[in-house]
C-alpha cells in the first residue's frame, strides 16, 4: 500500500464518500493568516482543508477556497472542507451551528462535519450527534464524524444506532498512539485523522526520529507525516510558513520500512500536546 501513495490518493470512508489522504489544518490562525496559509496550501496541492467554529476563521478559510477555485477553474467539489461544532449544547442549537458554519464558509455545503469534542455529558453528545445526522439528511454536510472522543464517548454514539461516524479526528503520533481508541475505530470502519501529527515540534530532536531523518535525508516533520500515512491515518499538519507548507507535501518519494514503523511505534509516552478530553464524563 505504502508504495502506491501519492498526494492525489483518496481514502474511501464508510459512508461511501472519498477523502484526501492528507490535509491542511488552520488551528490557532486568525482570519488573515488563515486566508493566506490556506491559499498557499491549495497552491501547493492540498485538497483537504480543516477548520472549526472554534477557530473563528471559517469565513476567511472558505473565501480562500472560493477565490482559489475561481482563479484556477478548480471545481468546488475538488476541495474537501472540514469544520466542527464548538459546543455540544442540544439538538436545536447544534443544528443551527451547522447551518451557520455552512453560511460562514460560503461554500454551499460542508464535506465533513465533526463534533469537536465530547465535553457536555452523554445527553449533550447524543443530542448533538442527532443534529449532525439530520444535517447530513438535509444535505448541509456530506460526511459526519467526531473529534477527540474517548472509547466511552464513541460507544455512546454507536449505541444510538443512528449512524457510525465516518471519521474520528484525534491527536495521533508516535508519542501518543491511543491504542484502545484506534482499535475501536478500526473495528467500526471509522477513518482516523491525525491532528498534531508533528507533535507540535516537541520531539523533532528525538533520537529515533532524528536517525530516520538522517537515513532518508528528510526533515523530522516529513518522517512523522510518513508514519501517519503508512499507519493509514490522515494527517492534517498546520503551518503559517509557506516553505513548511510546501515541505510537508514532500513525503511521497520515500517509504519507511516495517522496522522503522516499529521503532516509531515504540516511542509512545502518552504525550498530550494540547487538550485531552478523552477521559471526561
Amino acid at each position: 500500500m505504502a508504495t502506491t501513495l501519492s498526494f492525489n490518493t483518496k481514502v474511501k470512508l464508510n459512508d461511501g464518500n472519498e477523502m484526501p489522504i492528507m490535509g491542511f489544518g488552520t488551528y490557532e490562525m486568525d482570519g488573515r493568516d488563515a486566508y493566506e496559509a490556506v491559499t498557499w496550501a491549495l497552491e501547493a496541492g492540498y485538497r483537504l482543508i480543516d477548520t472549526a467554529e472554534w477557530y473563528e476563521n471559517e469565513k476567511q478559510t472558505g473565501q480562500a477556497i472560493l477565490n482559489f477555485c475561481k482563479a484556477t477553474d478548480t471545481p468546488r467539489s475538488d476541495i474537501f472542507y472540514t469544520t466542527k461544532l464548538k459546543n455540544n449544547n442540544g439538538y436545536d442549537a447544534s443544528l443551527a451551528s451547522v447551518k451557520k458554519s455552512v453560511e460562514e464558509s460560503g461554500l454551499g455545503y460542508v464535506d465533513l462535519y465533526l463534533l469537536h469534542g465530547p465535553i457536555g455529558g452523554t445527553k449533550a453528545r447524543q443530542d448533538s450527534w442527532r443534529a449532525v445526522v439530520e444535517a447530513k439528511k438535509e444535505g448541509l454536510v456530506k460526511s459526519i464524524g467526531i473529534s477527540t472522543f474517548g472509547v466511552k464517548h464513541l460507544q455512546e454514539i454507536l449505541d444510538l444506532g443512528i449512524g457510525v461516524p465516518a471519521v474520528h479526528q484525534i491527536d495521533l503520533h508516535p508519542f501518543m498512539t491511543r491504542t484502545a481508541i484506534v482499535k475501536l475505530c478500526q473495528e467500526q470502519g471509522i477513518t482516523l485523522e491525525a491532528w498534531a501529527p508533528l507533535v507540535r515540534g516537541l520531539r523533532f530532536d528525538n533520537p529515533v526520529v532524528a536517525q530516520l531523518a538522517e537515513k532518508y535525508k528528510k526533515w523530522p516533520a516529513q518522517i512523522l507525516l510518513r508514519w501517519s500515512l503508512q499507519k493509514g491515518y490522515i494527517p492534517i499538519p498546520k503551518s503559517a510558513s509557506h516553505k513548511r507548507i510546501v515541505s510537508n507535501t514532500q513525503v511521497f518519494d520515500f517509504e519507511l520500512t516495517d522496522e522503522d514503523i516499529e521503532a516509531l511505534d515504540g516511542l509512545d509516552e502518552g504525550l498530550v500536546t494540547d487538550w485531552n478530553p478523552t477521559e471526561c464524563d
